[in-house]
C-alpha cells in the first residue's frame, strides 16, 4: 500500500466509536456496497442514510463530514437527501461540526483533517487548534452551538447535534 493512502474503512481503529457517536445523535449510518463512482471513496448519503463500505479504501474522518452534511441540513430534507449539496454555509458548518464531533469523540484532528482532505489539512488543523473556528458563525445561527456564553457550552462542545427544526434560513 502506497504511503498516506488509506486502508480499508472496517480497519480504522476509530470506526466503531464515530459509529457509535452517531447512531447516538440520531443519524442513520449503514454498512453497505458503495459505488466505485461516489464523491468520496467508501461513503455516500442517499435519502438520508449514510452508507460506507468496510472493505474499501477511505478516510475514516470523512465520516465524520459527511455526517456533519447531514446534520447540517434543514431537518425538512435531511431524510430525502439524496446528496450532499454544495452551499458554501452548510459546507463550513459541515467542517465544525465534524471537528466539533471528533473531539467529542476523541479522534485526533490529523484524522478528521488528513493529508487529502481538502487540498490539504495544515490551514484547518491551524485555523481550528487556534480557535479559529470555520463555519462556527453558521452553528450558532441555528442554534447549534455558541463561542462561549458562560454556561460551560463553549465551542466545540455542542448544544444540539443535529440541526432544529425551527433553526432554517430564509
Amino acid at each position: 500500500m502506497k504511503a498516506g493512502f488509506p486502508s480499508a474503512l472496517g480497519e480504522a481503529p476509530e470506526l466503531a466509536a464515530i459509529l457509535d457517536f452517531l447512531h447516538g445523535i440520531g443519524l442513520t449510518v449503514v454498512a453497505g456496497r458503495v459505488p466505485a463512482d461516489a464523491l468520496l471513496p467508501a461513503m455516500t448519503v442517499q435519502r438520508g442514510v449514510l452508507f460506507y463500505d468496510p472493505v474499501q479504501r477511505g478516510h475514516v474522518g470523512d465520516l465524520l463530514h459527511e455526517a456533519g452534511h447531514l446534520a447540517v441540513t434543514d431537518p425538512a430534507q435531511r431524510d430525502v437527501l439524496a446528496q450532499v449539496g454544495d452551499d458554501p454555509a452548510e459546507e463550513m458548518a459541515a467542517i465544525a461540526w465534524s471537528y466539533a464531533a471528533a473531539m467529542a469523540i476523541g479522534v485526533p484532528v490529523g484524522t478528521l483533517f488528513h493529508a487529502s482532505y481538502k487540498g490539504g489539512p495544515d490551514s484547518l488543523i491551524a485555523a481550528f487548534t487556534s480557535g479559529s473556528f470555520i463555519g462556527l458563525p453558521m452553528l450558532q445561527y441555528w442554534g447549534m452551538a455558541v463561542r462561549g456564553d458562560g454556561d460551560g457550552a463553549r465551542f466545540p462542545a455542542m448544544r444540539a447535534w443535529l440541526r432544529p427544526a425551527c433553526a432554517t434560513r430564509s
